[in-house]
Formats: C-alpha cells, structure tokens, sequence
C-alpha cells in the first residue's frame, strides 16, 4: 500500500484537494479529524490532557482556547502537551493504515498539515504538497471569520515556508486557477502512481 502524505499551508486549498482525491476512490486520512475524536468525549486524549492541565476539560471534552491559553508561548508546556498526544495520533493513524489495507486498499492519502513540521515526511512514500501563490493564499485567509493579517502572520510563521515544501516535493497541485484544473491535477497525479501502489507499506511491515 503506497502511502501519498498530503499537506500545504493555510488558506492553500488542501482540504478541497482531499476532498478529490476521496472523490477519486482513494482512502484518505484526516489529522486533523483524528485529533478532534481524540479531543472529544470518550477521546484517549481527555483524561491524561486534563491531568496535566487543570481545567481545560468541559463537558467531557478539551476545550482548545481553555487549553491554548495554558501552552501558547510556553516551549515547556507545548512540550508536555505533544508527549501527550503524538503516541495517541500515532496509533490513530496505525489503527487507519490497518483497516484501510484491511479493505483492500493498494494507495492511501495521509492529509496532515503539519507533515514537514512534525517529520512526517520521513514516514511516507510520496509528498504532495497543495500551493497557491502568496496573493491568493492571503485572500482566501483574511476571508475567514475572526481572521486578522496579524494572525495569518503568526500562523505563517510556525508553518514550513511554502517555498520549501514545494521544494521538497514529489508533486505540487496548483489550486490557483480553479477546481477543474486542480482535479485534473490530481487526475494525473494518480495515474502517475498507479504502477507504485500496493507495494510499499507491505515491505515496510516486514522490515520493522
């Protein structure tokens, strides 16, 4: 099973080019929606979260601001909160890969946003990053509710430049000059694969 890890700045259009390849058949995971189950009620990631930082669970759940306010601008306490929670991300994403090839899937995508900045790039076969150019990306930013130039800028500046991820890609998908030509994008970047898929992550088992 070829695992494609799929990522790109804010306001770059990754989550619309996931959705395509969903759309195109393929199996794709959600970082982000596996750090919000975890998150939520019931979530692995309530109890030991809400030992280390007192008061950030309500209803059930993690409150993010409440728990933003506990590590924003403290290294330390970020530090404590990924000990946390990447072995639980880990583990989602295993239990994914497993039931994914279990249905027989031969390529999967692995839509993570952080992937450069969390060294996930070490643990795919193929990176495709989502891009657009600065002009873009900002206006579609600036558009979002409760969005500030000033956050955008602090978002941009704990992200991996652009620039670089295009440099450190197999494949970059222009999102843009419309829906249409980003799928098609996407179109070819499948057909591309398609030789590679349903031999990789099966060596990878065997050998770890």
């Amino acid at each position: 099973m070829l695992l494609v890890g799929l990522t790109g700045s804010i306001g770059m259009g990754k989550s619309e080019t996931a959705k395509m390849f969903r759309e195109a058949g393929l199996h794709v995971y959600d970082a982000d929606a596996a750090v919000h189950a975890l998150y939520d009620v019931g979530g692995d990631a309530v109890a030991p979260i809400g030992e280390a930082f007192p008061g950030v669970v309500k209803n059930g759940a993690i409150d993010r601001e409440a728990l933003s306010k506990h590590v924003v601008g403290d290294g330390a306490a970020m530090k404590r909160l990924e000990a946390i929670i990447h072995p639980l991300v880990g583990k989602a994403q295993l239990d994914w890969l497993l039931a994914a090839e279990e249905a027989g899937a031969t390529m999967v995508i692995l839509d993570i946003p952080l992937l450069f900045e969390t060294g996930g790039e070490a643990r795919v076969d193929v990176i495709v990053v989502v891009s657009a150019p600065f002009d873009t990306q900002k206006e579609r930013v600036l558009a979002r509710p409760g969005m500030t130039e000033e956050k955008f800028l602090g978002i941009l500046e704990r992200q991996t430049p652009d620039a670089e991820k295009r440099s450190r890609a197999d494949y970059v998908v222009d999102t843009s000059q419309g829906l249409d030509h980003a799928r098609g994008q996407v179109a070819a970047i499948i057909d591309d694969l398609k030789p590679r898929q349903g031999t990789v992550w099966t060596k990878r088992k065997a050998d770890a």
